[in-house]
C-alpha cells in the first residue's frame, strides 16, 4: 500500500479502488510519516487548543447513536446559562485559549438572541478571541444573524454522504439533503465550516466512507472531524461494536493528505478508546485538541457515548498535563487563535 500513499501525497488524490484498497490494508507503512510530513510543512509542530463549553444537554433530535436523544429518559439535561458560559470563558481564557467552542444539542431553547447575547459579550471581552459554535441544524437566516454577531466557525458533522446510511443512523424527519444544505450555507454566509463523521458506525462500508470524503472535498470545508463510534447503552445501537483506534488513525492520515491545509482534530472519541489516543492523532496529522472547560457538575450529564474522556485542560494542573502529553509527542501548544490558513 505504500504505493497508493507516495501517490496521495505527490498528487491529493486517489481512485475509488485505490482508495478502498488503503483504507482496508494495515500495511501502508508511511501513510503516518508522510501525514505528518505535510501536516508540519503548513503549520510546524503548532496545537491550537479550543476551550469546549458544552451549552446543553437537552435535543429535539432523536438519533439512534447519541446518548444525549430525545427519547433517552436517562439522560441528565441542564442547559447553561449566560453567566455560566463567561465563566467557563474567563477561566478558559485565564489558561491561554483562544478560541470557545459552544457545542449543544439542538435545544429549541437556544435561540438567536440567546446565542447572540453570548456571542457579542465574548467579542467585547476577548476580541482577540474566536467563537466556534457546534448547534446542529438551523435556518439560513439563524446562521446569517449568529454570523453577524461575530461567530467565526461552525461544525456540523454530515454523518454519512451516503443516503442510505444517513437514514439507518436518522429516525424520519431528518434529512441528508437538509444537511448538506446547512454545510452549503454556513460556507456561502463566510464561516470557517466544520465537517465530518463517525468511523465505524454501524452499516458503514468503505464505500460509505469514500462518499464521505468525495462530498467533503467538494464542500472544501476548513475544519474536518473525525473520531470513532462508540456505543452508548441507552440508544438503539448498544451492543454494536466501537470504531477502531486503527482505522480511524489511518483515516486521519488519508485525510491530512487529501486536505493538506484543514484544521484536523485529534477528538474527544479518539482519547476516549485509547489513553495514548489523542497523541498517536497528532504523529497522524492531526493539529487540534479541544481541552473541556465546561462546568465541572455538567461534564458528566453531556454523555454522547460510553466512558467518554471529561478530563483535559479545564484546570492549570489539567493543562499542564496536556502541554505534556503533546510535547511528549514532539509537538507544542500554540498561543494564537490558530484559523485555516487557506
Amino acid at each position: 500500500m505504500n504505493e497508493f500513499v507516495e501517490k496521495l501525497y505527490h498528487t491529493g488524490d486517489l481512485t475509488d479502488n485505490e482508495l478502498k484498497l488503503l483504507i482496508e490494508s494495515g500495511t501502508a507503512d508511511n501513510l503516518a510519516e508522510y501525514a505528518d510530513e505535510v501536516r508540519q510543512k503548513h503549520y510546524g509542530k503548532k496545537v491550537f487548543l479550543r476551550g469546549l463549553i458544552e451549552i446543553s444537554s437537552y435535543c429535539k433530535n432523536d438519533c439512534y447513536y447519541c446518548g444525549i436523544r430525545r427519547s433517552n429518559k436517562s439522560a441528565e439535561r441542564y442547559r447553561l446559562d449566560y453567566h455560566d458560559v463567561m465563566n467557563c470563558a474567563e477561566i478558559g481564557y485565564s489558561l491561554g485559549l483562544h478560541t470557545f467552542v459552544m457545542q449543544g444539542g439542538e435545544d429549541m431553547a437556544l435561540d438567536d438572541d440567546y446565542i447572540c447575547g453570548i456571542i457579542y459579550a465574548l467579542k467585547e471581552k476577548y476580541p482577540d478571541c474566536a467563537v466556534t459554535l457546534s448547534l446542529g441544524e438551523r435556518s439560513y437566516e439563524s446562521y446569517k444573524r449568529l454570523k453577524e454577531a461575530g461567530a467565526d466557525r461552525y461544525l456540523l458533522r454530515h454523518e454519512s454522504a451516503d443516503c442510505d446510511l444517513y437514514y439507518r443512523l436518522h429516525p424520519h424527519g431528518m434529512s441528508l439533503e437538509n444537511r448538506k444544505q446547512c454545510l452549503y450555507n454556513l460556507r456561502e454566509l463566510g464561516y470557517q465550516v466544520g465537517a465530518g463523521f463517525m468511523v465505524g458506525v454501524p452499516y458503514q462500508t468503505t464505500e460509505n466512507i469514500i462518499s464521505d470524503i468525495r462530498f467533503m472535498q467538494e464542500l472544501q470545508p476548513q475544519m474536518i472531524g473525525i473520531g470513532p463510534f462508540i456505543p452508548h447503552k441507552d440508544t438503539p445501537f448498544r451492543d454494536e461494536k466501537g470504531g477502531t483506534l486503527e482505522l480511524t488513525l489511518r483515516l486521519l492520515g488519508i485525510l491530512r493528505l487529501m486536505f493538506p491545509q484543514v484544521l484536523l482534530p485529534a477528538t474527544t472519541a479518539l482519547g476516549s478508546i485509547s489513553p495514548i489516543g489523542r497523541t498517536l492523532g497528532l504523529k497522524t496529522g492531526c493539529n487540534v485538541i479541544m481541552p473541556n472547560i465546561s462546568p465541572e457538575d455538567v461534564r458528566k450529564k453531556y454523555m454522547l457515548y460510553n466512558n467518554k474522556l471529561i478530563s483535559g485542560g479545564e484546570t492549570a494542573e489539567g493543562l499542564e498535563i496536556l502541554r505534556r502529553e503533546i510535547e511528549s509527542a514532539g509537538y507544542e501548544i500554540a498561543k494564537e487563535r490558530g484559523d485555516c490558513i487557506k
